[in-house]
């Protein structure tokens, strides 16, 4: 289906790609991973046609239909959902809103509709909609919003419509760019469950380990030091086995020919000056000229582990809700509700998006006022709230480094700097102002805030956006051995899986006048199971 040859990529002064290969084959599952920066984004629109290599070839099927999926989908227009959905040209456009108009009136007999009728039965259209509609269903999309125009929406809103075009399509090789970001766990899990039956090929980029080993059967790594793709068969668990171990079997290379050269460089030295024994050390001098020499192998990166500062001891009871209530508006968001956190609590928010799952831990943060009830933070608890949209806390004078030395007085700077690294700010990077980081940046340097001085009651909203997998694995670590009290929202299963010990599922009354909150006092398996949103034979039914 697609043959890449002897690819090579300069950009912005770097290679990204020197002589690299790599084939997809119809029906394959791949994940194409590596750090950030290494090309990924790049190649994709390389085989999309949207950009060329400098030598080699990219070679399709001339019959294999390619989609795409990116990462941002522009400006939304007066399309409406669904016909963003159905992928429709301008001349469906007009067939559906006839249709739609008549249909609003009653006015069926008229010969204008029954002539829409037909066209859209010619393009397929009775086909499509079905199709499309359950699509948007899975996705988290309400019957009302439909037919509604895609510019109301927000642009996470909007990204699921362009994914729901991409599933109708049905193409043969489905390209995803982060498919996860802009969806609550829920509609995750319908896409997994709905990818694991997708009959097309798909080349996947993302940062969701667990939505990765659900669904890929082998891994393509972009290592940036050689420039190439280094191949493995299995999903990203199966991957990470495989690459520490062909590491160890380079490093064991490495020294086995070290040992050698070594060996034959101690007989040249010694016999350098005798004359009997000049044939044999010419010999040996050709030999190591000829040598194909193995590069030292480069450790693969691991998360970096750092033992952060234990926030103070709070009361045992952390904070509490009490008949608790508040609106947006017209709009009642809860009513009546009880809520209790203790001390030691590790807490997830999990439930389809609009459900209050934010607006709850805002409430929490004391962000969000509530009109009705009381909100009680217990007299030692010392509250922090991160959000990626909450960044009017940092200095823009700072400097990066300046930023998170000014959080902790005892922390080393080499230590700083480290934990920066990890979480993406790369040598210079910390000497930006953060006046000019952009919002991903600031998220980031938040959340490095939190860390190397912890409250004791830390609340998180998606605090794995903007962070590549190591960068959560790091983060995974910290808040493991965070001693405080957590709760948090987020779509990254593996995230959740490691750190929640109780389960809170926020949805909306069936009548839709406030939202209910269930605690589930167990992970997200148990979850899973006592909810009913996992079947008998495990898969998941949401």
């Amino acid at each position: 289906m697609l043959t890449i040859k002897k690819l090579t990529k300069t950009l912005g002064g770097r290679t990204l790609f020197r002589e690299a290969g790599l084939s997809i084959q119809w029906g394959e599952r791949m994940a194409l991973v590596g750090p950030n920066g290494a090309g990924k984004s790049t190649l994709f629109r390389m085989i999309l046609g949207d950009d060329g290599p400098d030598e080699g070839t990219i070679e399709r099927d001339e019959y294999a239909v390619f989609g795409h999926l990116a990462q941002e989908s522009g400006e939304p227009t007066d399309e409406t959902v669904i016909e963003i959905a159905m992928g429709v040209t301008p001349e469906m456009v007009g067939i559906l809103r006839t249709m739609r108009e008549h249909e609003a009136r009653g006015d069926h007999a008229h010969p204008e509709y029954a002539k829409a009728q037909d066209q859209f039965n010619h393009l397929n259209g009775y086909q499509l909609e079905p199709k499309a509609k359950k699509i948007l269903a899975g996705l988290g999309f309400r019957q009302d919003d439909f037919h509604q125009p895609a510019r109301g929406f927000s642009g996470g809103w909007v990204m699921r419509a362009h994914l729901a075009r991409l599933l109708v399509m049905e193409p043969d090789l489905l390209m995803l760019d982060e498919p996860t970001n802009h969806l609550d766990l829920l509609s995750l899990l319908w896409l997994e469950r709905y990818l694991l039956n997708y009959p097309g090929a798909i080349l996947m980029i993302s940062h969701d380990r667990d939505f990765m080993d659900s669904i890929v059967e082998s891994v393509v790594e972009i290592d940036p030091d050689a420039a190439k793709f280094v191949s493995y068969t299995g999903n990203y668990t199966a991957f990470l086995a495989q690459r520490d171990a062909r590491y160890d079997q380079q490093v064991q290379a490495y020294r086995n020919q070290q040992k050698e050269i070594e060996q034959h460089q101690e007989f040249i030295d010694r016999f350098r000056q005798i004359g009997s024994k000049a044939a044999q050390v010419q010999s040996r001098i050709k030999f190591l000229e000829k040598l194909d020499r193995i590069e030292k192998p480069r450790a693969p990166r691991k998360p970096f582990r750092f033992t952060f500062p234990q926030p103070p001891r709070s009361n045992q009871k952390v904070i509490e809700l009490a008949k608790a209530g508040q609106a947006y508006g017209a709009k009642r968001v809860y009513k009546d509700l009880d809520l209790v956190i203790e001390r030691g609590d590790r807490i997830v928010l999990v439930g389809p998006n609009g459900a209050g799952k934010s607006t709850l831990l805002k409430i929490l943060a004391g962000i969000v006022p509530i009109d009705s009830g009381k909100r009680e933070p217990g007299h030692a608890t010392k509250l922090g709230y991160y959000s990626q949209h909450r960044l009017e806390s940092l200095n823009p004078d700072n400097t990066v480094l300046e930023e998170v030395m000014g959080c902790c007085p005892t922390l080393r700077e080499e230590d700083a700097r480290s934990i920066l690294g990890t979480f993406l700010f790369r040598r210079a990077d910390v000497e930006k102002r953060c006046g000019v980081l952009s919002g991903g940046e600031k998220s980031r340097l938040n959340l490095v805030k939190f860390l190397v001085d912890p409250p004791n009651l830390l609340l998180m909203d998606e605090p794995t956006t903007h962070l590549d997998i190591l960068s959560i694995d790091s983060l995974v670590n910290a808040l493991k051995a965070y001693e405080g009290t957590l709760v948090f929202i987020s779509h990254d299963v593996h995230f959740i899986r490691t750190l929640a010990e109780t389960t809170l599922h926020v949805t909306r009354k069936p009548d839709d006048s406030a939202s209910i909150v269930t605690r589930y006092t167990g992970g997200y398996d148990y979850f899973l199971e006592k909810s009913g949103l996992k079947d008998d034979r495990g898969a998941v039914t949401a």
